[in-house]
């Protein structure tokens, strides 16, 4: 689904926008709206990917899906220096499996991603799993059991499924998002420690007291959201212009 916010056109290029939703679940009537703010903040039209979900089709189909819709829009002449990687949750989780696949496969990469609240370990070894619980809106118990039904047997400690493990050496500028009373906390942490690690220009932004893909209030036309939807996008918009 392309979804281009007033006044944006496709000479800037492109930002796959990858949703959320427990790699099972899309709604895409929230996606519509979050794809058009990321339209917005980024400057460029923005394709919203509608990839396979689990369980009927579990990993590798949506990374499958995303790494697909990269290489159509480079068939179609769009320069990889001008495409722009964004997602939340599974969506995030998706986009640097993508990511990763694309860097083994010797592809064009992306200018950069935006990973908001992504799973990077489904091993579940991050200690914010267990110490934030009760913080977040997100239960932790849940997480293996989505692991599960998304993996559907693939390893959890291996990449592209779980990115923390992937070879990160030549990936582009990542901006790392995540709430600071997540359960996924430090999944974001660990991935952009390492990231860093491999000589990868990362930024993670934590925003204090906030839980997981807490970036939604850009859906709501609640006036109390307003500060952190704001804040959210322009920090978006900020990095993009200087990647």
């Amino acid at each position: 689904m392309w979804v281009t916010a007033p006044g944006v056109t496709l000479d800037a290029g492109v930002t796959i926008y990858v949703h959320g939703g427990g790699f099972s679940h899309s709604n895409p009537a929230m996606e519509q709206i979050m794809a058009h703010r990321l339209s917005q903040a980024t400057g460029r039209p923005a394709f919203a990917v509608d990839y396979r979900l689990a369980p009927a089709h579990p990993y590798p189909a949506a990374v499958d899906d995303v790494v697909a819709v990269h290489r159509s829009l480079l068939a179609q002449d769009v320069p990889a220096g001008r495409i722009l990687l964004a997602g939340e949750s599974a969506g995030g989780t998706l986009l640097l499996s993508a990511l990763l696949v694309l860097a083994e496969a010797g592809d064009p990469l992306p200018a950069g991603a935006v990973a908001v609240s992504p799973i990077t370990d489904f091993t579940d070894s991050s200690p914010s799993i267990r110490t934030n619980k009760g913080l977040d809106l997100i239960d932790p118990d849940i997480m293996g059991p989505i692991g599960e039904q998304y993996l559907a047997g693939a390893r959890p400690d291996q990449a592209p499924q779980s990115p923390l493990y992937g070879d990160l050496r030549g990936l582009p500028p990542l901006l790392i998002v995540a709430g600071g009373d997540e359960v996924l906390l430090d999944d974001s942490r660990r991935f952009a420690e390492a990231a860093s690690a491999a000589g990868v220009d990362t930024a993670l932004d934590v925003y204090d007291g906030m839980p997981h893909a807490f970036h939604a209030v850009v859906l709501s036309p609640d006036d109390a959201h307003l500060p952190t939807a704001t804040t959210f996008l322009r920090r978006v918009a900020d990095w993009t212009a200087r990647t």
